[in-house]
């Protein structure tokens, strides 16, 4: 499928648009490639875009005082991805955005955004839409990290994720689970061991 269509039909799941204004939004979007374990966006770098994903993945981490990674979230094919905190407040980001693979991405830039709005008043719609979705998603992630058992927590990154079970190695689904990656492999194996 063609990139320009992936997003609009990301999009028509929450909006109509008329042909002119999807091309007006098609022209603010910067296309851009990133090789295996580059970085889109570094800790304490502004964010001044939002990347949806057309092929490929991208991870969204922090890194801790002692060096430890901790997987925030996914951004496989079809999905957007932002450092919100930085994105909206327009001061340095947290979070850090790599490439897990070849990757391809349109990016809309914060300013670009605020025209689309001007311009086409029912994206603010679709942007508040994706905000609040990310919102409760980040509340239920914490309170879910807070109650369940790591079992249950993978179960749930699963349901999530599910293009991604089986593609991402081990280590990265241990870190978004937050355990280790000796403690994801024992645990997987129970839970294969169950099921058979």
């Amino acid at each position: 499928m063609e990139t320009g269509n992936l997003i609009l039909n990301n999009i028509s799941g929450y909006i109509r648009l008329d042909q002119k204004d999807k091309a007006f939004f098609i022209s603010l979007l910067k296309p851009i490639k990133l090789k295996r374990r580059q970085m889109l966006l570094e800790e304490g770098e502004i964010c001044r875009f939002s990347s949806f994903v057309t092929h490929g993945c991208l991870r969204g981490f922090s890194v801790d005082e002692n060096g430890f990674e901790h997987v925030l979230n996914f951004a496989p094919q079809n999905w957007w991805i932002a450092d919100m905190y930085s994105l909206i407040t327009q001061k340095p980001g947290v979070l850090n955005i790599e490439a897990l693979e070849d990757t391809e991405i349109l990016t809309l830039s914060k300013v670009s955004q605020e025209k689309l709005y001007l311009e086409v008043p029912v994206f603010e719609r679709f942007f508040r839409i994706i905000t609040e979705n990310s919102l409760v998603s980040y509340q239920q992630r914490l309170l879910d990290n807070l109650s369940l058992t790591a079992e249950e927590r993978y179960v749930n990154f699963c349901r999530r994720y599910p293009t991604l079970v089986n593609g991402l190695p081990s280590k990265q689904i241990a870190s978004y689970i937050g355990v280790t990656p000796e403690f994801f492999s024992k645990l997987r194996h129970n839970m294969l061991k169950k099921i058979s």
